[in-house]
């Protein structure tokens, strides 16, 4: 990711205290910039992954969620989330009063109603502010 779309990213994240990465896979660097700006950041993926000093680790997956994970959550956000990933994402936004906010791969639309949020780079979809 370009350093000007991180900073972009994690800036727009940074307006929340708690939040969860759905699918950090190998790209953990928005969720350790989150951490080193005070933020308290929780990263799940269906494998296990290694993530950086101050980013809580949980194996969990999003369409058949813990939700002990999501429950303080003030958003729920994720990077280059597939379109089949859109609504379950959505959904434990909703379960939880949580915003959602995500990238999606390449051209890919988003599945579900959002605002549109242009960023150097990349667009941010708010499907739940």
């Amino acid at each position: 990711m370009r350093p000007r779309t991180r900073r972009a990213i994690v800036g727009r994240l940074s307006d929340f205290e708690r939040l969860v990465e759905v699918g950090i896979g190998e790209r953990p660097d928005v969720a350790a910039a989150l951490a080193d700006a005070g933020k308290r950041v929780t990263a799940t993926d269906v494998r296990p992954r290694e993530v950086p000093a101050g980013v809580e680790f949980v194996r969990d997956d999003v369409v058949d969620p813990d939700p002990a994970v999501y429950r303080d959550a003030d958003a729920v956000y994720a990077l280059n989330l597939p379109p089949e990933l859109h609504r379950p994402a959505l959904a434990v936004a909703r379960d939880h009063d949580a915003a959602l906010l995500f990238t999606t791969l390449g051209g890919d639309q988003p599945a579900v109603p959002v605002a549109r949020e242009t960023i150097p780079g990349e667009t941010l979809f708010v499907a739940r502010e």
